[in-house]
């Protein structure tokens, strides 16, 4: 059975850092492309992710909106995936999904990604 557990969220100032791990299991760390994504408060989960790394090759992905900010790293010997997030602003409040899928995929699009973890929770706050 794959398992896809996210950790980490939490209360966090404007400004300030945050580091989400995400444990994988049940499936070919290696062979799997990493993605976390996130859905803010009245609006369905973003449908590209926000750092996507791929296990296969290390190439990473992260959009504009991040890039400079976010950072994704993983760790095979662990089965983990870790998304440092840096200069938080509220616009960040969310629920923050970590998912794997077996392709890799410019801009991580979310119907790539098949195990799905439950989220958790980023508050941002002035």
């Amino acid at each position: 059975e794959v398992q896809v557990v996210e950790s980490g969220g939490g209360l966090v100032q404007a400004g300030g850092s945050l580091r989400l791990s995400c444990a994988v299991s049940g499936l070919i760390f290696e062979d799997y492309t990493i993605g976390w994504f996130r859905r803010v408060p009245g609006k369905e989960r973003e449908r590209e992710g926000i750092s996507c790394i791929s296990n296969v090759d290390g190439r990473t992905y992260n959009p504009d909106s991040v890039k400079g900010r976010f950072t994704i790293s993983s760790d095979s010997a662990k089965n983990m995936v870790y998304l440092q997030m840096n200069n938080l602003v509220t616009d960040e409040t969310a629920v923050y999904y970590c998912a794997a899928a077996d392709v890799w995929s410019k801009r991580c699009p979310s119907n790539y990604f098949g195990f799905w973890g439950r989220g958790t929770q980023v508050n941002v706050y002035s």
